[in-house]
């Protein structure tokens, strides 16, 4: 039996500068992997078809998961005969704007590759791996990442400095072709300092990075949920350097440079009854 982890990511800075002919948008991010993730489990079966379970009966075991999508891919590519067990321990919250399903399908290349010996580098699975999800790429990769283009770009960053994480999904979902066509039909204010964003974590400076925390998608979702506004400000009034909204949303992160805060923070949101999935977490670089 082959294990892996999945683990989600945050964004620290999301740009959007343009739109291809393809609809893809093009963008700029930091993406941050934090230690909150979910497992999977891999096992070689001789039926010759691949078997996926999950401890969540609202997630999708057929072809229209990326697990799923992933092992045929590698199957057929490698003209793999035996099949392939594998289960789903979901933790990550679902359309959340954490790359839940993304890294998924991540872990499946990962998992793939060991259980079947697979001659494959990360370069080839991040190549397979665009054409069924632009934020794979970086799940393949991993830790502290620059990810431009349409997600796929993709340059390392220096560890992001030791920290604590809040992080807290409100009991609402966000379509992100809904958040993505609001923006399009509107001109952004204020573009985040990418690059200045990448000097603070190359000089290890967390306020430089919580000063340049920034998502442009943020005014959109928070413009339609308030709670999103009231996360961030319970997170700020209880010791976060600063609180920003992950991805389409409508997840929100605090970062805290202090244990005790983060607990205290941790509590005061748990209380307040907003945020039914939230998580105590530090930010991560996994190595196979």
């Amino acid at each position: 039996m082959i294990t892996r982890k999945a683990y989600a990511k945050i964004n620290l800075g999301l740009d959007v500068t343009g739109k291809r002919e393809d609809g893809y948008h093009i963008v700029r991010m930091i993406m941050q992997n934090v230690d909150i993730y979910d497992t999977l489990t891999f096992e070689k079966n001789d039926s010759g078809m691949i078997k996926l379970t999950a401890n969540k009966d609202t997630i999708p075991t057929d072809e229209h998961n990326l697990i799923y999508k992933v092992c045929d891919l590698l199957m057929k590519k490698y003209d793999i005969k035996d099949g392939v067990d594998v289960h789903l321990e979901k933790r990550i919250p679902v359309a959340a704007g954490m790359a839940g399903g993304s890294t998924d399908g991540a872990a499946a290349f990962y998992g793939m590759k060991e259980l079947f010996d697979l001659p494959i580098t990360k370069e080839e699975m991040c190549e397979l791996a665009v054409k069924l999800g632009a934020d794979i790429p970086y799940c393949i990769m991993g830790g502290t990442m620059l990810s431009e283009g349409i997600g796929e770009v993709l340059t390392a960053l220096s560890d992001m400095p030791d920290c604590y994480i809040l992080v807290g999904k409100p009991a609402i979902d966000v379509s992100t072709g809904w958040v993505y066509t609001e923006l399009d039909s509107k001109e952004i204010e204020s573009h985040p300092d990418i690059d200045g964003m990448c000097d603070a974590i190359k000089a290890c400076d967390l306020k430089g990075i919580c000063d340049r925390l920034s998502n442009v998608l943020e005014p959109v979702t928070k413009g339609k949920y308030e709670v999103i506004g009231k996360i961030e400000a319970l997170m700020e009034d209880n010791g976060a350097i600063r609180s920003i909204m992950t991805g389409s949303g409508p997840t929100v992160f605090g970062i805290y440079d202090d244990e005790d805060k983060l607990k205290a923070s941790y509590e005061a949101v748990k209380e307040s009854g907003l945020c039914p999935e939230l998580f105590m977490s530090k930010p991560v670089n996994p190595k196979d």
